[in-house]
């Protein structure tokens, strides 16, 4: 739906609104035409059931208002007498619409100053967990939202089993694009393993204003653009798999190129305009080495605990070789030292290697892991020239990102060396969001953009700014495992992390005395 659908759709529900209560607003005390003026009317309401005004705005708060409706038309009947079970599922199951019933039908009296408390303990429990479920709603949609690293592909920055706090407000919170949704959870109900949204109707891209702009190294969270797992085996075929934004699964990578930049990968290092990218301290990057020992046989225990090598080694006693997968280069200088290693090389593709698994999956343009590019990133504004040689890096821009993503149905087809978009010939584009570039620092070991191109800034989801629990995958017991040195610690910084965890358990115990003594000072008084 556009904005504009959604407006008249607006105006619809404030129509219905007055035509099922007007009667009721009079015999509150109140003019019939107060049910009319959108927003007034809510506000009027509030007063009218006794609730905070400020109820008018969870009403505007995608997936909080499918709570706060029903609660409304309860909260309204009960201003009327009317607060019997029955009345209570029936405003529920007819969602909304038993109000006109008593509007039209019932002799009801206002009852300005009742009861707002639950007259049960089961109603005080069903009201705590509706705000409770109202207010972690607005945090994990608009604040903050619990991210769990599942890959390797960031280490040593995030490990696997760390517990992120992911920050919506730094690039700023997008609006949710599916309206129907279960509240505080992805694309699937857990335990039901059933889709968790509904498709349509949708609320067009809005995000609202962030404090800062997403910068070379760092790290972000984002929807992964060419769609979820109906696609993971197939997103280099093509075709085109929907699924709303917002729904799309949550990836973790690091930007290593923004909107306007040019980037190249050479021998596995990146280049931005010219210039190697540097890194930030925390930032490891890692390599795959093969090496050779003296005849002595290196096992996984032991090259996890001497050089954190925490996946992909392997070991041929036969001719004595072995394989990691991933390694830092400080681990890698460290290993080339040890007295029972011969040799050790980094593994690097050959630039006349090619893949065509690859962005941008071009018969005529091949790249690897180890030799990428050079290749533009697009930027808000920009014009770029469309050829043959130059559409494939922009088709799925053009055609998804800013087509059917955006609310367009965008078309490219070619009439031998003539390109047509829906059917007018164009040789230029200008672009209408900025787009990223992002890859682990597990450079042979991460499914990142260069498997499947530009992240789009609409699909930016956060920051990641804290980690707040750590677990070791490797470890027997759960207490072995825990990471205390991670655990409260921050993701951005220069230096080895510094654990805020004893200074949060003095902060619980200092408010827990406080509570305490608070409590004993009042029973004494």
């Amino acid at each position: 739906m556009t904005f504009t659908e959604w407006f008249i759709f607006f105006l619809v529900v404030q129509v219905i609104h007055f035509a099922g209560i007007w009667k009721l607003y009079q015999k509150a005390g109140r003019q019939a035409w107060e049910a009319l003026i959108p927003v007034y009317n809510a506000v009027i309401l509030m007063k009218i059931i006794n609730r905070p005004w400020w109820w008018v705005i969870l009403l505007f708060i995608p997936i909080v208002n499918l709570i706060m409706f029903p609660v409304i038309w309860v909260e309204t009947l009960r201003s009327f007498g009317k607060k019997s079970f029955a009345d209570t599922w029936l405003a529920i199951l007819t969602l909304g619409f038993y109000i006109y019933y008593v509007n039209y039908t019932q002799d009801v009296t206002y009852i300005q100053d009742r009861d707002l408390k639950p007259r049960t303990t089961v109603g005080e429990w069903v009201s705590s967990i509706l705000f409770a479920v109202v207010a972690a709603t607005i945090v994990h949609g608009y604040f903050m939202q619990p991210f769990t690293i599942p890959t390797s592909s960031l280490e040593k920055t995030l490990l696997v089993g760390d517990y992120l706090f992911v920050s919506k407000f730094h690039y700023g919170a997008r609006i949710p694009q599916t309206p129907i949704a279960f509240p505080m959870v992805h694309d699937t109900i857990p335990v039901l393993g059933v889709k968790s949204y509904a498709t349509e109707p949708q609320v067009p891209y809005l995000r609202l204003p962030g404090f800062e702009d997403v910068k070379k190294n760092d790290i972000v969270v984002f929807n992964w653009p060419v769609d979820t797992v109906n696609a993971f085996q197939q997103y280099g075929d093509g075709k085109y798999y929907y699924k709303p934004i917002d729904k799309k699964s949550n990836y973790v990578k690091r930007c290593v190129a923004v909107a306007g930049d040019s980037l190249e990968i050479i021998e596995g290092k990146v280049f931005i305009n010219g210039e190697q990218l540097q890194l930030s301290e925390r930032a490891k990057p890692q390599y795959s080495y093969t090496g050779t020992t003296d005849g002595q046989q290196l096992t996984p225990q032991y090259m996890y605990k001497m050089y954190d090598v925490t996946d992909g080694f392997g070991f041929n006693p036969n001719t004595n070789e072995f394989g990691i997968s991933a390694l830092s280069e400080e681990s890698a200088e460290r290993l080339r030292n040890n007295p029972f290693v011969k040799t050790l090389e980094r593994r690097v593709y050959p630039e006349d290697q090619k893949s065509a698994s690859l962005f941008p999956n071009d018969e005529k343009r091949r790249y690897n892991l180890d030799y990428f590019g050079p290749i533009y990133i697009p930027e808000e504004g920009k014009t770029v020239e469309i050829t043959p040689e130059s559409l494939p890096f922009y088709r799925r821009i053009i055609e998804v990102y800013e087509g059917t993503e955006m609310g367009n149905i965008n078309t490219i087809t070619q009439n031998g060396t003539q390109i047509l978009l829906n059917g007018q010939p164009f040789n230029s584009y200008t672009f209408k969001q900025d787009y990223y570039w992002m890859m682990g620092d597990n450079r042979h070991n991460s499914e990142d953009s260069r498997s499947w191109g530009y992240v789009p800034y609409n699909h930016v989801v956060g920051k990641p700014v804290f980690i707040w629990f750590s677990k070791d995958k490797y470890a027997s017991g759960f207490l072995d495992g825990i990471r205390w040195d991670r655990m409260f610690t921050t993701v951005k910084g220069n230096g080895t992390p510094v654990s805020y965890l004893p200074y949060f358990l003095i902060l619980v115990v200092i408010l827990v005395a406080f509570n305490y003594f608070k409590k004993r000072r009042n029973s004494d008084s």
